[in-house]
C-alpha cells in the first residue's frame, strides 16, 4: 500500500465521527451530503477497510476508523506546523538574504538598518560581507550574492542599480596640525602627504578623477583598504586624506581630526544593485525597502 493520504478526505472522515451523520458533517464543510459521502468512500478504498457504520441514526467509527482517528489530529497538527512554517517564509520573516558592500558603509549606514530589522523580523538571517563595487556586482551577476550596496557606476545589462543614498566626501587633518582651509581644492592638498584609498577601490577612482579635472595626479605616501584605518593614520599625523563624509558624521566622528568641504564638491551615490531576472523572496524585499528607506532618512 502506497503511504499517502488524502488531507480532505480524512477531515470530511473525522467531521462525521464527530457531527454524528454525514449530512451534519456537510453542514459544517459547506458540501453537500453526496460529497461528503463520496469523500469517505474514496478514503476507504484506498485504505481497504470499512472506517464508518451506521448504529441506529449515528455514524459511528469502527474498530479500524478509532485507529485512525487516533492519528488525524497528530496528521492536523503537523499539516499546521508545516503550513505556519511556510507562511513565516511568505511574510518574509525567516530565510536569509546575502548582502555585499563597501566597508565604509558597513560601519557607518548599515548597523541601525540591520538593528530595527533584527528586532522586528528576528529569524530573518541577513548575511553580510565587505569588498569592493567591482567584486560584488560581479558576485550579483553570478548569483552568488543576493543585492550589493555599492558606489556607482555599476552596472550590466542582466543588473539593475537603485540609487540609495548620496554622500558627499571630506578632506581630512588632525584639529591641531597645520589647519585646512574651511574649502580645499586639488591644488590646495596636492603638496600634502596625501592618505588616500587602495587604487582599486570605487571611492578612489572617484578622487583620482576629482584631481585629474584639475590636470593634477595624487601621489599619496600611503594606500589603504579601510576608511578607519585612513583615519587613524590621519590622526596620527602622518598625513592628509579624503574620506565619504559619513564616516565624519555621528558615530563617526573622531576627537582628533577636523573636516573640510571639498571645492569643486565632490561626492559618491550609493545605490542597491540586484538582478533583473532574480525572484524577490519577501525577506530580500525587507531587506530592500529597509535599505532605500533609511538613504532617504
Amino acid at each position: 500500500m502506497e503511504k499517502n493520504l488524502n488531507l480532505d478526505q480524512l477531515r470530511s472522515f473525522a467531521l462525521v465521527v464527530e457531527a454524528g451523520s454525514f449530512s451534519a458533517a456537510a453542514d459544517r464543510l459547506g458540501l453537500t451530503q453526496p460529497a461528503v459521502s463520496l469523500q469517505v468512500k474514496l478514503l476507504e478504498r484506498r485504505l481497504g477497510v470499512r472506517l464508518i457504520e451506521r448504529v441506529g441514526k449515528r455514524a459511528r467509527p469502527t474498530v479500524a476508523g478509532l485507529a485512525l482517528l487516533q492519528h488525524v489530529s497528530q496528521i492536523e497538527s503537523a499539516v499546521e506546523a508545516a503550513i505556519d512554517a511556510v507562511a513565516d517564509h511568505a511574510a518574509g520573516a525567516t530565510g536569509r538574504v546575502r548582502l555585499g558592500c563597501g566597508a565604509t558603509a558597513c560601519l557607518y549606514f548599515l548597523p541601525p538598518v540591520l538593528r530595527a530589522l533584527r528586532a522586528q523580523f528576528p529569524a530573518l538571517s541577513i548575511v553580510v560581507s565587505t569588498g569592493n563595487t567591482d567584486d560584488y556586482v560581479r558576485k550579483v551577476e553570478e548569483n552568488t550574492i543576493d543585492l550589493a550596496l555599492v558606489t556607482l557606476p555599476a552596472g550590466g545589462r542582466s543588473l539593475v542599480a537603485t540609487p540609495v543614498r548620496d554622500d558627499e566626501f571630506v578632506a581630512i587633518g588632525r584639529g591641531d596640525g597645520a589647519p585646512l582651509k574651511a574649502r580645499v581644492s586639488p591644488a590646495d592638498l596636492m603638496p600634502l602627504p596625501l592618505v588616500l584609498f587602495e587604487p582599486a577601490a570605487n571611492t578612489r577612482k572617484l578622487i583620482d578623477r576629482w584631481f585629474a579635472a584639475a590636470g593634477l595626479t595624487p601621489r599619496p605616501v600611503m594606500e589603504l583598504g579601510s576608511v578607519e584605518a585612513i583615519k587613524e593614520m590621519v590622526a596620527a599625523g602622518l598625513g592628509y586624506g579624503i574620506v565619504p563624509g559619513m564616516s565624519m558624521a555621528g558615530r563617526g566622528a573622531h576627537p582628533d581630526l577636523k573636516a573640510s568641504r571639498l571645492s569643486p564638491r565632490m561626492h559618491r551615490t550609493l545605490a542597491l544593485v540586484t538582478r533583473r531576472d532574480k525572484p524577490v523572496s519577501k525577506g530580500m524585499r525587507i531587506l530592500f525597502d529597509a535599505v532605500v528607506s533609511a538613504g532617504k532618512g
